[in-house]
C-alpha cells in the first residue's frame, strides 16, 4: 500500500481513502503535499482494486484551506519580481510563455483520474481547496462546514480556483463568494441548498455517509462506472453536439459483454435492492 509523507491512505472494499494529513495548518497543501497528491491520483489510474475514491481532511477544523502561504511566501523579501512560485522545485518553468498552477498537481481529472472521488468536507473548505472541489464528482459535507475564497481580501485575483467552482455553483453565487473575499463564508446548509453538497451530516457521521455511497459505486462495474464518470464531465466541458458524439465513443468502450449478461440476469430475478431515500 501506497506511503505519503503529507497524507494519509488506506483501502477498503474498493475504495481508497485520501486523508490530507496537516491538521496544524488546517490541511493546506504545501509543495510535499502537492507531489503526493499527484503521486496518489496517477498511481490510483493503474490500482484495478480501487473503484472509488473518498478524499478528506484530518481532524474536524478544516477539509483543506489551500496553499500554505508560510511555505509559498516565506522567501520573499518584499520584491514583486522575487515572488516565490506555488509549485515544488523542479517542476515550474521560468518561461514566459508557461504558467506553474498548483491545480495540475493536486486535482483528480488534472492528473486523468476518472475513477470516482468523493470529497467529504469536514470544516473550513477555502481558497485552493476549490482546485479540488471542483474536481471532485460530488460532495457530502458535515453540517459545520464552510466555504469561501479569501483572494482577493489579500490582493490576489480569485482565478483558476473560481474556475473550476463555476462547475459546481451558480454564476451569481460564486461571484459573490470570489468578490466579498473572507469577509463572507457560505454555510453547509447554505452550501446544500446550491447545490454545492449533496448530503449533510453531523460530523460524527461524516465517514459512514461517505463509506456507504463509496462502496455502493465500488461494487458495480468499474468501466460502467468511469464511462459514466467521462461522459458526464464531457457533456460539462463540450457542447451538446459534441459530447453527444464522444458518447458514441464512450458507450463502446464502457461496454463490457460480461456486465451487461450479469445485469440481464440481475434484472431478470425479480430481486431488487431497498433503496435509500435522501
Amino acid at each position: 500500500m501506497a506511503e505519503y509523507e503529507t497524507l494519509i491512505y488506506e483501502e477498503r472494499d474498493g475504495v481508497a481513502w485520501i486523508t490530507m494529513n496537516r491538521p496544524d495548518v488546517h490541511n493546506a497543501f504545501n509543495h510535499q503535499m502537492q507531489r503526493d497528491l499527484k503521486a496518489a491520483w496517477r498511481s490510483l489510474r493503474h490500482n484495478d482494486d480501487i473503484r472509488c475514491v473518498v478524499l478528506t481532511g484530518a481532524g474536524e477544523k478544516a477539509f483543506c484551506t489551500g496553499i500554505d502561504r508560510t511555505e509559498v511566501m516565506g522567501g520573499w523579501d518584499g520584491d514583486p519580481k522575487h515572488w516565490t512560485p506555488a509549485v515544488p522545485d523542479g517542476e515550474r518553468s521560468d518561461s514566459q510563455f508557461h504558467f506553474d498552477d498548483p491545480g495540475e498537481n493536486i486535482g483528480p481529472k488534472a492528473n486523468d483520474l476518472w475513477k470516482p472521488v468523493i470529497a467529504a468536507v469536514n470544516g473550513m473548505a477555502c481558497g485552493g481547496a476549490f482546485y479540488m472541489l471542483g474536481e471532485v464528482d460530488f460532495v457530502i459535507a458535515a453540517d459545520h462546514a464552510t466555504f469561501f475564497d479569501p483572494h482577493t481580501t489579500f490582493g490576489m485575483a480569485a482565478v483558476f480556483e473560481s474556475m473550476h467552482m463555476l462547475q459546481k455553483l451558480p454564476f451569481h453565487e460564486l461571484m459573490r463568494i470570489a468578490l466579498v473575499g473572507s469577509s463572507e463564508r457560505l454555510s453547509a446548509q447554505r452550501a446544500y441548498t446550491l447545490g454545492l453538497v449533496t448530503e449533510l451530516v453531523p460530523v460524527a457521521e461524516l465517514h459512514d455517509a461517505a463509506d456507504r455511497v463509496a462502496k455502493t459505486i465500488a461494487a458495480a462495474p468499474a468501466a460502467a462506472i468511469e464511462g459514466t464518470v467521462r461522459a458526464i464531465w464531457a457533456a460539462n466541458d463540450m457542447n451538446r453536439r459534441d459530447a453527444l458524439d464522444m458518447g458514441k465513443v464512450l458507450i463502446k468502450l464502457a461496454t463490457v459483454p460480461s456486465n451487461l449478461h450479469q445485469g440481464q440476469e440481475a434484472f431478470a430475478s425479480g430481486k431488487r435492492e431497498k433503496p435509500r431515500v435522501r
